[in-house]
């Protein structure tokens, strides 16, 4: 596996300079402000993630006023008790994008904030990057429709530190040795989130420039 600053070697060559390759990378937020967030906008975000899933970006973007008005702002108490009425209502919904199980999802993912004491936002501002790998992998037990990218994307919206597992990130991820495929068990993750953590320790940098250098060192 190369070090870090070979790889960013690779990408500024491929880009221009390393200013080219992470001057558009925008900074973490603070811990603090990630913890504050209101449970409403993290099941917004979340179900944004899950609609964007396999589906055009841009028409959700267009829609998204609809989605707000149609799910009542995201409130959670009122999502994650969510009456087979509302469900029909919803599923005939033009406003929004309707697809039964994308919009179920809300209930459940609810459900999910519901359960954290403490807040959901504290859980996941104290969750220790080094670990990226098991806070996507607890989004994913306990929520719905957060396996894949959907869980990652929805986390660097939010200011989280962590990477997202495009194909160019995970095509470098795999010309260094670290998986053979893109990651989908436990292990392959662990693999994954060992390489970011040794690349972290040797360049002092977040996971998300990381994760850019990766992207930007591969021929698309």
């Amino acid at each position: 596996m190369r070090t870090f600053d070979e790889i960013l070697a690779i990408a500024a060559e491929r880009k221009g300079s390393v200013e080219a390759v992470l001057g558009a990378v925008t900074p973490v937020a603070p811990q603090a402000e990630v913890a504050a967030v209101p449970d409403d906008r993290w099941l917004a975000e979340m179900k944004r993630a899950v609609f964007q899933a396999g589906f055009n970006w841009d028409v959700i973007e267009k829609k998204w006023p609809g989605f707000e008005a149609a799910f009542e702002g995201f409130d959670v108490g009122r999502c994650a008790f969510m009456p087979e009425d509302w469900f029909e209502e919803l599923a005939a919904d033009t406003r929004i994008v309707r697809n039964g199980k994308k919009i179920r999802a809300v209930q459940v993912n609810a459900q999910l904030i519901q359960s954290v004491e403490g807040g959901f936002g504290a859980k996941i501002a104290g969750w220790p990057r080094e670990d990226f790998a098991g806070l996507l992998q607890w989004l994913g037990k306990g929520g719905s429709h957060m396996s894949g990218t959907s869980a990652q994307y929805m986390l660097r919206k939010m200011g989280v530190d962590g990477y997202v597992l495009g194909k160019d990130v995970v095509g470098r991820l795999i010309a260094e040795g670290v998986i053979d495929k893109p990651p989908t068990s436990q292990k392959a993750m662990q693999a994954v989130q060992g390489a970011f953590n040794e690349w972290a320790d040797q360049s002092e940098r977040s996971l998300k420039e990381i994760s850019r250098v990766l992207a930007q060192s591969l021929d698309a």
